[in-house]
């Protein structure tokens, strides 16, 4: 990857535009770019164990050389770092290092740590830059752009959070050459994502190339990392507080992140979850008359040959409405959902909870029973436990 160009994407919104920047080998640079935006030489670089041990000394070696006085922040991994408790331990490091408002923090890692250090930038001191380095798929395809914050509270995801635009998002796709195959393939729920959403060629695109990627390819690669953030750009661009159209963006998430809850964010990382959520959401729309099942089978033949499971295994309808219930997404307690209509287009409208235990029902009725596997984050339930609905 090294002989590719220097790629931007500018994310346009008025005085708090930036550029997404996509260059291999750009870490080893982070340094030098982060003069134009700010002046002061504390720089908090928050980081996890496991991206900390392949790529912390590198950037700070980048920082200190620009003449920066880097203070690493190291947290655990997973989802189980996304808490209120982590950002008040990341808030004590900057007061006791004395940041200021022209302090810098650096966002070095996946979709949790760009979302803590985004949340912690603009609470502390009621708001200091920070700058998203994404080293995940997720990161670089979705949760790095857009200025969603924020951290999960244990009735649902994200519950606790705010807006808050990064100065820039620099991406070095080299890092994706260290990630676990098991981060990589779930990282690709996300990709698959924008064409169903918004572009039925970049979908044929990644039903074409899926073999490539797997391999991780240079350019197939390259493609849909940029793709993927210049669908994003244009949707944020156009709704950035999520009032219409970036509501989008929530495709495969209604049910998926209440996936996730109900495993208490340790059976499923996000990407497998968005998966399960992609095809089972496609399903419901087509049960409830938005799209054909062709499009059903379409987007499930892509999920599945991405590596990713399809199934869904909830406790019960119950248990499965209830963490729907929780989600940010509710309006007005209605459940607003984005259905797709046919590859490329999808429409956002509210489900009522008998549509949906019908759906359910004809899925895993008295008779039958729901599909098991470590997809599901939960043991199989008896069928005591399902029987009340």
């Amino acid at each position: 990857m090294a002989g590719v160009a220097e790629q931007i994407v500018p994310m346009i919104l008025g005085e708090r535009s930036y550029d997404i920047v996509l260059h291999p080998g750009l870490l080893a640079t982070v340094g030098d770019r982060l003069s134009a935006l700010t002046t002061s030489p504390k720089i908090g670089v928050v980081t996890d164990r496991h991206v900390a041990s392949r790529y912390l000394q590198g950037t700070l070696r980048s920082l200190c050389k620009a003449g920066y006085d880097p203070t690493p922040i190291i947290l655990p991994p997973g989802e189980q770092t996304k808490t209120l408790g982590t950002i008040t331990k990341i808030l004590d490091v900057l007061a006791r290092h004395k940041f200021e408002r022209q302090s810098l923090l650096l966002a070095l890692g996946g979709g949790v740590i760009g979302d803590v250090t985004g949340f912690a930038a603009a609470i502390y001191q009621r708001g200091i830059p920070f700058v998203q380095v994404p080293t995940t798929l997720v990161a670089q395809v979705d949760s790095s752009v857009g200025g969603k914050t924020g951290v999960d509270h244990r009735l649902g995801k994200n519950l606790i959070g705010a807006f808050y635009q990064p100065c820039a998002v620099l991406i070095d796709p080299l890092t994706l050459r260290t990630l676990p195959r098991r981060e990589w393939i779930a990282g690709l729920a996300e990709v698959i994502k924008y064409g169903i959403i918004a572009d039925e060629e970049f979908f044929t695109f990644l039903e074409q190339e899926i073999p490539a990627l797997l391999k991780l390819e240079e350019e197939p690669v390259i493609h849909v990392i940029k793709r993927s953030c210049e669908i994003k750009a244009q949707v944020v661009a156009a709704d950035e507080r999520e009032s219409d159209r970036r509501r989008i963006l929530n495709y495969g998430h209604t049910i998926g992140h209440a996936l996730e809850s109900l495993a208490g964010y340790r059976g499923l990382i996000h990407g497998e979850a968005v998966g399960i959520g992609l095809v089972q959401e496609a399903d419901l729309a087509c049960h409830m008359g938005l799209c054909g099942r062709e499009v059903v089978e379409r987007i499930r033949g892509l999920v599945q040959r991405a590596g990713l499971s399809e199934q869904i295994s909830p406790a019960s309808f119950r248990s499965l409405w209830g963490a729907m219930q929780h989600d940010k997404k509710v309006v007005g307690g209605r459940v607003i959902g984005v259905w797709p209509v046919r590859i490329g287009e999808v429409v956002i409208r509210p489900i009522e909870q008998q549509v949906c235990a019908a759906w359910f029902q004809s899925k895993y009725g008295r008779g039958s029973r729901p599909p098991s596997g470590r997809q599901s984050g939960k043991r199989p339930v008896r069928r005591k436990a399902r029987a009340r609905r």
